[in-house]
Formats: C-alpha cells, sequence, structure tokens
C-alpha cells in the first residue's frame, strides 16, 4: 500500500524547496496527505479492515503534528500549503 516510485518523486518534486530536498515538512505533508487518500480509498471497500485504519489515525496524527510545527515556524507556508492540498476546509 505504499506509494509508488514514480508518485512519490513526482511529489518530491513539486514540493522540493531545493534540489535534494526531501524532509522539509512540506514535502513531508504531500506524502502523507497522498498516504493518506490512497488508505481512505482502500477503507472504503474493506470497511473491515482494522490494522489499516490504526494505521490512518497515525497518519493524520503526524501529519497534524507536522502542520502545526509548519504553523508555528512559518505561517505564510502553511497557508500555502493547505490551500494547494486542500486540507482543512
Amino acid at each position: 500500500m505504499a506509494l509508488e516510485k514514480e508518485d512519490k518523486e513526482r511529489i518530491i518534486k513539486e514540493w522540493q524547496r531545493f534540489e535534494g530536498d526531501t524532509g522539509s515538512p512540506e514535502v513531508q505533508i504531500a506524502l502523507l496527505t497522498e498516504r493518506i487518500k490512497q488508505i481512505t480509498e482502500h477503507l472504503k471497500t474493506h470497511r473491515k479492515d482494522v490494522h489499516s485504519r490504526y494505521g490512518l489515525i497515525k497518519l493524520v496524527g503526524k501529519r497534524k503534528r507536522l502542520l502545526r510545527y509548519l504553523k508555528r515556524e512559518n505561517f505564510v507556508r502553511y497557508q500555502e500549503v493547505i490551500k494547494k492540498l486542500g486540507i482543512r476546509g
């Protein structure tokens, strides 16, 4: 259920702030958002998959912590990220 290599590279290229950037909060949040979307789709068809549901909850929590960090450190970048990803409506 992990991201495909091509998808991951595309997301990293789109969100990186400089060449070789894979660890900035923006990149991590974008990757987590894509994984969350995939697991959500999986759970729509496999409603009783409790282990995936726990994994989803952990990913959402991690993304929430990263968003809180980004909001505290650079509010402008935080607003750009949530607007571009379409989270927190």
